[in-house]
């Protein structure tokens, strides 16, 4: 009965206006947490790239800590990554990213590798709860403001067992707004109608070709999602990001900007924080990076 409940308040979320919140006005340095969704980062990149376009007054820093493979329920499937390493926990290094970025918003955006690829389980099911509240217990406390963002979709073409548990993992997250007053931004549900609408017109369309990782189009609807949440209606109904950026002065020259600087600093945080997933980059020094910054909003105020 609970699941029923989950997922039936999940869909009618999905069939309503987003609900929104506001971005605190003074805040400036910005986290995002998560797993190889978050480093792959285009969704990210696309959020920093709007508000560096609309709030060119703010001095905003975003740092993107997202972890390949990483869970925030702290399971692990056997023989993970053929067996060379098991799936890295956010608590492990969670202290650590707090203290080094000290930020004032967090974005995160957990709940794709929690399941760990298996039907629905109790179990897991308590893990991937616990592992959200005490993420949101140890963000909290530090004073920063916290966005938990609903899991993006699992392909049910690719198994209808996980999809349905992602279902049930966003729901449940959805329904600590109402709760316990959480601030949720809902990036599934909008995600499942937009794929059942193109497959009603084009059968083979796809968010996701392996049925994990979202293309440009998926990486765009919930950078979209994220800031219709945020309030941020100019892109509401946009269904590509050239459909935004393209149409803004010096919008694609932006989003290029961002995405090269991103790329260097994402792994220069990870670098600098430590983590344990084997076979990521060794990134630069932060003292190199701060120097790459510089660059970066020169380059920046330029355009």
């Amino acid at each position: 009965m609970l699941v029923s409940c989950l997922l039936g308040l999940g869909f009618m979320d999905g069939l309503q206006a987003q609900v929104t919140y506001e971005l605190p006005p003074k805040a400036e340095r910005i986290l995002f947490l998560g797993n190889s969704i978050t480093y792959g980062a285009h969704y990210v990149n696309y959020v920093i790239a709007y508000l560096h376009l609309n709030y060119p007054e703010r001095k905003f820093e975003f740092v993107n800590v997202g972890l390949p493979s990483e869970t925030v329920s702290g399971l692990s499937e056997p023989g993970h990554a053929d067996g060379r390493f098991p799936r890295p926990d956010l608590h492990e290094r969670l202290d650590r990213i707090l203290e080094a970025v000290k930020p004032e918003v967090v974005f995160s955006c957990y709940g794709m590798n929690d399941g760990i690829y298996m039907p629905f389980d109790d179990a897991r099911f308590l893990a991937y709860r616990e592992g959200q509240e005490k993420l949101h217990e140890k963000v909290t406390a530090t004073g920063a403001v916290l966005f938990h963002l609903t899991p993006p979709i699992y392909d049910s073409r690719k198994g209808a067992a996980y999809a349905n548990v992602l279902d049930i993992y966003s729901s449940w997250l959805l329904s600590r707004r109402y709760t316990d007053g959480w601030q949720v931004i809902d990036l599934h549900w909008p995600m499942q109608k937009f794929l059942e609408d193109n497959r009603r017109e084009s059968p083979d369309f796809v968010l996701a070709a392996d049925g994990v990782h979202p293309n440009e189009i998926g990486h765009w609807l919930m950078a979209r999602e994220l800031l219709c949440g945020l309030g941020e209606k100019q892109v509401d109904g946009m269904e590509s990001h050239e459909g935004y950026f393209g149409i803004q002065k010096k919008g694609m020259e932006t989003l290029a900007l961002v995405a090269d600087f991103q790329a260097v600093s994402k792994d220069a945080w990870l670098t600098h924080i430590g983590h344990k997933r084997p076979g990521m980059a060794t990134g630069i020094s932060l003292n190199a990076l701060n120097a790459e910054r510089e660059q970066f909003a020169e380059k920046l105020a330029d355009l």
